[in-house]
């Protein structure tokens, strides 16, 4: 009886809190940023999924000033490249001075800002908190830096998550900050709320679908659960607070094709006629032999403004690098260093046109004085989003003008990006259907009904 007692004990999943009760709040915080401060300093271990232009530096400044005073011990916050200057220009604006930014692992205050490429200096020893900063980037490294992030928060007693985009692809994705956390785990979530689908193909023997989608009985569950360990607000009202001083200019996005004159070659087959690039390898043959006519075509666009290239290959960046005397280049060969100065300078006016890609640059950064960008897109959802966000976002001024070129075969990319558009606004509105449910002071157990208690 005992052992059955012990097997059903281990598949509850419990969330309880693990912080204590909030001791900082800056007075320049707007109502909403109050709110999730209390509640994620209360909560100790949590997801911050608020969209760009929110707070989200001022919120995790103020949890890690949170835990500084209850604690007296240290706390990491690691970052995207360049963004650690911003942090500390906007600690500077809350009068907290106990910060520095670290490349060497070295320190003396006891906020301490570092990239996520330098961790490898730091030991966990030293933290009793941790924040990641755009914590969706992670998957953007080699498996190196990965499992360095990986095994050095699950050391650490109070964990924090911060980006804008906590599913961009699909709702998985939310498993790794559950484990990251300390909650359920990746796989444990699958098997409690996800059916494998990998078998579904259509007649052209192509998988079709998600791997993985949601169980329509635990669809409810499943985002009950998730709003357990985060909170979610792409507008303050998603919180329950008014959007009177969050009103973002109009988005234009523009698309310019190409036309590709020249015949396809395919695998050795020459096509007579173009026609839409329907897989992977057909849309980088396009691609290539679109090259220089849609850096042409960008560089007409970007021409007497300040713009950001956003490339996809090395080749087109070196195209454009040559072609436009007034843009500056950021590559991966580029030292950590150089990258941060060159993104430095964009930010601070004294570069008109950068060259970059989204995978590398597109998160955490403002760029507010930039209302203008020029995009060869990709399949990512995240990082278009987070690139375009660098502009739109709360701040801005003036209408932001997305250029849009790809070669006539290229559509498919759109409508991809068009479908996890669709997907993005579905979990946005699932994880906020019941906002009020976020945080409880009652554990919960997750094969029990759930209870919303009420916080507004």
């Amino acid at each position: 009886m005992n052992d059955y007692l012990n097997f059903l004990e281990k598949k509850k999943h419990s969330i309880g809190n693990f912080g204590f009760k909030a001791n900082y709040i800056p007075e320049i915080a707007f109502d909403f940023q109050r709110h999730v401060i209390e509640k994620a300093v209360q909560k100790g271990r949590i997801a911050v999924f608020l969209d760009t232009g929110l707070g989200k530096t001022l919120v995790q400044l103020s949890i890690a000033k949170n835990v500084v005073n209850h604690t007296n011990k240290n706390v990491l916050i690691l970052t995207p490249l360049a963004v650690a200057f911003q942090f500390i220009l906007e600690a500077e604006k809350l009068g907290i001075d106990d910060i520095e930014y670290s490349k060497d692992g070295k320190f003396t205050k006891k906020i301490i800002i570092c990239n996520y490429e330098r961790l490898h200096y730091f030991d966990s020893k030293d933290f009793e908190c941790v924040i990641l900063d755009e914590s969706s980037i992670l998957k953007n490294f080699d498996g190196k830096i990965k499992q360095e992030v990986t095994s050095f928060v699950k050391k650490i007693p109070y964990r924090f998550l911060s980006t804008a985009t906590p599913s961009p692809n699909d709702f998985i994705e939310l498993g790794t900050s559950s484990e990251a956390l300390g909650y359920m785990g990746y796989m444990d979530m699958l098997g409690k709320f996800f059916k494998n689908n990998q078998n579904s193909v259509d007649s052209n023997n192509r998988n079709i679908g998600e791997k993985f989608y949601l169980k329509p009985h635990a669809e409810k569950d499943f985002f009950a659960w998730v709003n357990q360990w985060s909170i979610m607000a792409k507008m303050p009202s998603d919180l329950g607070f008014s959007n009177d001083r969050y009103n973002l200019p109009e988005l234009i996005v523009n698309k310019h094709i190409v036309l590709n004159d020249s015949p396809i070659d395919i695998d050795g087959q020459m096509q007579m006629f173009n026609i839409i690039a329907k897989n992977f390898n057909e849309i980088r043959h396009e691609q290539k032999q679109t090259e220089e006519k849609r850096c042409e075509k960008a560089i007409e666009l970007a021409q007497g403004k300040t713009s950001v290239y956003w490339c996809n290959t090395n080749n087109e960046s070196s195209i454009l690098k040559h072609a436009d005397k007034n843009a500056v280049e950021i590559i991966g060969s580029q030292s950590i260093d150089k990258k941060e100065e060159i993104l430095l300078a964009f930010a601070n006016g004294e570069i008109e046109r950068l060259i970059t890609k989204a995978k590398m640059t597109s998160m955490g950064l403002n760029w507010q004085h930039c209302n203008h960008s020029v995009f060869f897109p990709t399949w990512s959802y995240e990082q278009y989003y987070q690139a375009i966000r660098r502009f739109w976002r709360f701040g801005q001024t003036k209408d932001v003008v997305i250029d849009m070129v790809i070669s006539d075969g290229q559509t498919r990319v759109l409508e991809a990006l068009q479908q996890k558009t669709q997907k993005a606004i579905e979990l946005h509105e699932n994880l906020t259907k019941n906002v009020n449910s976020t945080f409880t002071n009652v554990t919960k157990e997750f094969n029990k009904q759930i209870i919303k208690p009420n916080f507004i």
